[in-house]
């Protein structure tokens, strides 16, 4: 969700049945919004004059211009805070409340606005629902022995989400290459955790949080062990060790890096936080991103709205710069069952750091951030029987080149329930302490997608980020649209409707990724 797609993010735990995209926690009731000054829109709340905000200003990317633009915002009484040269984009806060409509006036920006609607205090995810957490076998040399005869884990049986795309026969076929690293972009990771530590990258692991990039030992782990688990469930998803200990991931053999980004007070995932990551991932060499979370604090970003269309135009500028260093950037896509090629949305969590607005919102112009930007894979979830989860956004607009589901993988539904002795249609990973838990949402798929995509990478080295996401959609099945009225909690009304094809439609997009196809093909 900036909200974890899983946590507040893309993640559902045990919210009512509707579930926050990536919802954010810490609203400020009557904090100030940054509007726009020179295209007023009816989306942004009024703001009083005075709070520090923060801003991301957007330049041509060359060092006369870079440094020109930044005089010009220490005249306006703002401080620069990071700054990314290679991609044109400045970190400043400022008071003044017509700071971002002077510096949108300088020659050579090209975007400018506030990333926040609250004022800057001292120093959000995707998943629906609270965890539910289980209990790790004892750890033994007998059942280590054990697990590893039956060529499972501890746990693996719970994991009915990995033979559901195969990745249990890709494991024994190709378990990843120790060379593809996947980057966590979330509330950070618990290294020390045992299925997570064989397979940490610190090297790439780092803290982002207000922009600012922090490299320090531990600088990657959660603030709370307790609130910030979002992570650390992400990253056993992808590459929980097949050690005889626990549960086992997608990719257990590939590494996982940590890039932290949510705001240690509010929880929130704010613009500037994710530039950093993107930046540092791409500078790091990282194989393939992980994005359970919205950009807060608009659930949607509207290119109308000048403070919207420069958090847009920032967080694009640095996800195409991952992209362009090599990285697949994978994002869940909300969990709100939103039709996102649809005509209209209805957001009523925006902007959720301060007093949310009801609003329409046209999704070809208001885009989910970073899910819905160009070359970004898009993830729906599926539960055990292969169907949408109830609470997956989806969509299905060909005139709409980031209005579309890319692909879709198991994120767990508490409405299908698998066989024994599986019992619990959420997905069961890694959580902080050494714990492992029970969470649902689409911040649960894109990890799943991610651990394919760096199989893909593992099986073909040197192929492209657009290679990569191709052999996705190709090698992926897909179920096609539901046969009869999609209504996954049996009150007799459908709650959403699938459109397209076998081969490409609304809820799978190309279908539900395959693990096994992507290291034997």
């Amino acid at each position: 969700m900036a909200h974890l797609r899983s946590r507040r993010r893309r993640a559902l735990l045990a919210v009512p049945a509707g579930l926050a995209l990536t919802a954010s926690i810490g609203f400020l009731p009557g904090a100030a919004s940054a509007s726009s000054q020179d295209a007023p829109s009816s989306t942004t709340a009024p703001r009083a004059a005075g709070p520090a905000l923060s801003y991301v200003v957007n330049t041509a990317p060359d060092k006369a211009t870079v440094g020109k633009v930044k005089k010009e915002i220490a005249k306006a009484g703002g401080t620069i805070v990071a700054s990314y040269p290679k991609i044109g984009v400045l970190v400043a806060h400022a008071s003044a409340p017509d700071f971002a409509a002077q510096i949108r006036s300088v020659k050579g920006v090209q975007s400018a606005g506030a990333t926040r609607t609250s004022p800057l205090t001292p120093a959000a995810t995707t998943e629906v629902g609270k965890p539910e957490k289980v209990k790790a076998p004892r750890a033994s040399a007998q059942g280590a022995a054990k697990a590893r005869a039956a060529g499972q884990e501890p746990l693996e049986p719970l994991q009915w989400h990995l033979p559901a795309m195969k990745a249990d026969e890709a494991a024994k076929a190709n378990p990843g290459d120790r060379n593809v690293t996947v980057a966590v972009i979330d509330t950070g990771v618990d290294d020390t955790h045992p299925d997570l530590a064989p397979n940490f990258d610190r090297r790439a692991s780092a803290n982002c949080a207000n922009g600012v990039l922090d490299t320090s030992k531990g600088a990657w782990r959660p603030y709370d062990a307790d609130a910030d688990y979002h992570g650390t469930h992400v990253a056993g998803s992808v590459a929980a060790a097949r050690n005889g200990v626990g549960v086992a991931g997608v990719a257990p053999n590939v590494k996982v890096s940590a890039i932290k980004v949510s705001d240690q007070k509010t929880g929130l995932f704010y613009a500037e936080n994710v530039v950093c990551a993107f930046v540092f991932a791409a500078d790091k060499g990282v194989e393939v991103t992980n994005n359970s979370y919205y950009v807060d604090p608009w659930m949607f970003n509207c290119k109308n709205d000048a403070d919207q269309r420069a958090i847009l135009d920032a967080v694009g500028r640095a996800a195409r710069y991952a992209q362009d260093k090599g990285a697949v950037n994978v994002a869940s896509a909300g969990n709100s069952n939103f039709d996102l090629g649809g005509k209209s949305i209805k957001d009523t969590s925006s902007p959720n750091d301060s007093q949310e607005v009801d609003r329409e919102i046209d999704p070809a112009t208001c885009l989910d951030a970073p899910t819905q930007l160009p070359g970004v894979v898009t993830v729906s979830a599926t539960g055990v029987n292969s169907l949408k989860s109830y609470y997956s956004n989806y969509g299905l607009n060909p005139s709409v080149a980031s209005g579309q589901i890319d692909v879709a993988a198991p994120g767990g539904d508490r409405n299908q329930v698998p066989e024994l002795p599986a019992k619990d249609g959420r997905i069961l990973s890694t959580m902080p302490g050494g714990d492992y838990a029970y969470l649902q949402g689409t911040s649960m798929a894109s990890p799943r997608v991610a651990g394919v995509a760096a199989l893909v990478r593992s099986a073909h080295p040197n192929a492209s980020p657009q290679e990569v996401q191709w052999l996705l959609k190709q090698q992926a099945d897909n179920p096609g649209c539901p046969t009869a009225p999609y209504d996954p909690n049996g009150d007799g009304k459908a709650d959403a409707t699938c459109t397209g094809t076998k081969h490409v439609n609304s809820f799978y997009g190309y279908g539900i990724v395959n693990a096994l196809k992507a290291v034997t093909r």
